[in-house]
């Protein structure tokens, strides 16, 4: 009988997600534990394995589909001994193979994903031994609630295909308290302090006494920023070129752009058309920046460096318990008051949690300003697939050496971070150097 392969619900409240690639081909044989294709959501890309044995009969979605919906047909695998074709051309008709034990194993990720001319990756085979073996026959994600409830998976009855442990035996275990626990779980369970995960948690929550503190378990946002910077500082070789740029003509010319905005009607009232910030100039300088030194506009993949048509400039935007990167697309074409009305929007939207994956997935470099909080200077984690971050610092009254004359200036701290394997030193001073020349000459913004 063909078993359907769904989009499976990756988090408590998606909806639909991005079929970014497959990592088989149709007849290609599989194993319950192989990975079958990468989707995409708002905040990773993660890995779906393959509950159940069969050949791939039939690719319902193609590779690089966005928004399919959760619980869609994306593949047909035939049963072992069944006819592939006939499978094939069932059109999804018989009934569903169990949809949540799809489990992905959350995976950040590194790099762009792969071009269709490019191999894709070997699937990664890991199927699971059968319940005489080491480990008890069950689906990932089986495996990884009964982890996390401390369930000895030996001791759970499988209702699944041939006896495997699925997701609904391990939910049934723990509502009946019929499973014994693991044996490190009941070992540690009397003296771990609840919701601690594994011995480094334990370590941990035993430097403090026991009422000194309260937990605030991870959300998905946090677990994703946690686990992308994470990858980066493992993988990325970064190093870093700091600029001092005087901003004394760029805030002249500022309060010359915003005196002459036009006023427009709002339901407020007559209010300026713009209002141009530093941050604003800051990112122009580094798209215009991106465009004068093209080689510094690109990103890494293990087969080559890609090297983009437009500088699509990300804002580093705080919001409640997180941070998220809204981009500015094709920078280097907008206007400034185009981009300063863009960003209050994106900006606006991100606090609200509305913005599309589209707006702030992707972007070939950042800007991350926290001038506003007094920091004179800071370094940032390359937020990949980018290549380069700039950190802005506070503008400074400083003296400034000029002909021989020590003048008092306002002076900005730029620090970029680079990754090596894109952007070597020379380039980057270059980058870092086009930078400086715009903030410092903003009129070469405007023509």
């Amino acid at each position: 009988m063909p078993i359907n392969i769904t989009m499976p619900a990756l988090s408590p409240t998606m909806e639909e997600g991005n079929l970014s690639k497959w990592l088989v081909k149709e007849g290609d044989k599989v194993k319950s534990g192989d990975v079958l294709a990468e989707i995409e959501t708002d905040k990773a890309t993660m890995e779906v394995e393959s509950v159940d044995e069969g050949t791939v009969a039939k690719l319902v979605v193609a590779a690089g589909t966005e928004g399919v919906k959760v619980n869609a047909l994306i593949a047909i695998l035939a049963a072992d001994g069944e006819d592939v074709s006939a499978a094939a051309s069932s059109g999804g008709g018989a009934s569903p193979a169990p949809k949540a034990e799809a489990a992905p194993a959350p995976k950040a990720e590194a790099a762009p994903a792969q071009k269709a001319s490019e191999p894709a990756p070997a699937a990664a085979a890991s199927a699971p031994a059968s319940s005489g073996g080491a480990r008890p026959f069950s689906s990932p994600l089986a495996r990884r609630l009964a982890k996390e409830a401390g369930l000895d998976l030996s001791a759970v009855s499988g209702s699944g295909p041939h006896g495997r442990v699925v997701k609904a035996d391990i939910e049934k275990a723990v509502a009946s308290g019929g499973a014994k626990p693991a044996p490190a779980a009941a070992a540690q369970a009397a003296a771990a302090p609840a919701m601690a995960k594994g011995p480094a948690d334990d370590t941990v929550l035993k430097l403090f006494p026991e009422g000194s503190y309260e937990l605030l378990p991870h959300d998905g946002m946090r677990k994703t920023i946690a686990s992308r910077l994470t990858e980066s500082s493992q993988t990325v070789p970064s190093y870093f070129v700091s600029m001092d740029c005087e901003l004394d003509a760029l805030m002249k010319l500022r309060a010359e752009i915003n005196k002459s905005s036009p006023m427009k009607k709002t339901d407020k009232g007559e209010v300026p058309a713009f209002k141009l910030s530093v941050n604003d100039f800051i990112i122009k300088s580094m798209a215009l920046a991106l465009r004068d030194v093209p080689m510094a506009n690109a990103s890494w993949t293990s087969t080559a460096r890609v090297l983009h048509k437009h500088a699509d400039v990300g804002v580093a935007v705080s919001i409640p318990d997180g941070l998220i990167t809204p981009i500015v697309r094709k920078a280097e074409t907008k206007t400034l008051s185009a981009i300063s009305n863009e960003v209050k929007d994106l900006a606006r939207r991100a606090r609200d949690k509305k913005l599309k994956p589209e707006e702030y997935q992707g972007g070939t470099t950042s800007v991350s300003n926290l001038g506003m909080f007094g920091v004179s200077n800071f370094t940032s984690i390359v937020n990949l697939p980018q290549a380069s971050i700039v950190s802005i610092g506070a503008g400074v009254e400083k003296p400034i050496v000029k002909n021989g004359e020590i003048k008092v200036g306002t002076v900005m701290t730029a620090t970029f971070a680079f990754d090596h394997r894109v952007i070597d030193g020379a380039l980057g001073a270059e980058l870092a150097s086009a930078f400086k020349r715009y903030i410092e000459n903003p009129m070469a913004m405007l023509v």
